[in-house]
């Protein structure tokens, strides 16, 4: 069974501070910091050249103007059941995405932001607060002849992130890919925070205790989907039981749900359901005053 951390309650801005700055650039990471982020969260993936950048999806049309910069790259595909023009990340090396422009979409003030490396960001990010991060359909990856948790893992000790850090909390690597987080219990050692990640749709098959004991072999934490657990706050006390933390996502002010904000979302998570961490586009409404309960 996996040891239960101190219950500290911490704030992880969703690849950095969205509601404010486009997703996923180092302006949107440093905003987070400075909304009091006690970690950011970046989605890796994968450049034709090897390269670990930072980007939510697979392509790179919906953040920035790749349409424009390389309108005869894209290749029509079915993803997600529709067939359409798409420009994946891995058809394009390091030195062609950073040619991007990954600001403009959200406003002109952010024009000339750009897809970082995974790299700069844990230059940008130094000793300022702990990455959260997310490899990002590793399976894919895998089908391409791509190991992505392996890159990740010697990405980690050129920078000595495997080590831990004084008064940072530890890395989270996290994934929806069950097999990469065994691979990655084998691979790193502590004090590495190891989430397996769970979508709603799949609250079925965790019916019991024992669903929770089974993931403590190999983790240390479940990311799931925060519609999941408020209907059935005994899915926290189980993970609690197993030495598991809990980090729901996402919590968004524009999606505040029944609450009459997204502070009043957070703060009834972190104290009536009492999970360990939230993961928000908003840091700045984080109820600061919960953070240190235990």
């Amino acid at each position: 069974m996996a040891e239960r951390g101190p219950h500290r309650k911490a704030l992880i801005g969703h690849r950095g501070a969205p509601a404010y700055a486009p997703e996923h650039t180092l302006y949107s990471y440093d905003l987070a910091l400075q909304q009091g982020a006690d970690a950011v969260e970046q989605d890796l993936h994968v450049t034709k050249d090897g390269v670990l950048v930072c980007l939510h999806d697979l392509t790179l049309e919906r953040t920035t103007d790749v349409r424009n910069v390389f309108p005869t790259r894209g290749r029509d595909v079915l993803l997600e059941g529709r067939l359409a023009r798409h420009w994946f990340v891995h058809d394009f090396t390091a030195d062609e995405i950073q040619q991007l422009d990954a600001g403009s979409w959200f406003g002109p003030r952010f024009a000339g932001c750009r897809i970082p490396t995974f790299q700069e960001v844990v230059e940008c990010v130094g000793e300022r607060a702990a990455l959260c991060v997310e490899l990002k359909d590793p399976e894919i990856h895998e089908a391409m002849g791509v190991d992505l948790l392996s890159l990740f893992a010697t990405a980690l000790r050129r920078s000595g992130l495997d080590r831990p850090r004084s008064g940072v909390l530890p890395l989270t690597v996290q994934s929806f890919h069950e097999p990469t987080m065994r691979r990655a219990a084998a691979m790193f050692e502590q004090p590495l925070h190891l989430v397996l990640l769970i979508e709603p749709a799949d609250a079925h098959r965790w019916s019991d205790r024992d669903d929770f004991e089974a993931v403590a072999e190999f983790a240390t934490g479940i990311g799931p989907g925060k519609a999941m657990i408020e209907g059935r706050p005994d899915l926290v006390r189980w993970a609690h039981e197993a030495g598991l933390r809990v980090t729901p996502w996402t919590f968004r002010a524009s999606e505040p749900g029944r609450f009459a904000s997204v502070r009043a979302e957070m703060a009834y998570y972190l104290s009536a359901l009492d999970v360990d961490a939230v993961i928000t586009d908003n840091p700045d409404q984080f109820p600061r005053e919960l953070s240190q309960h235990s």
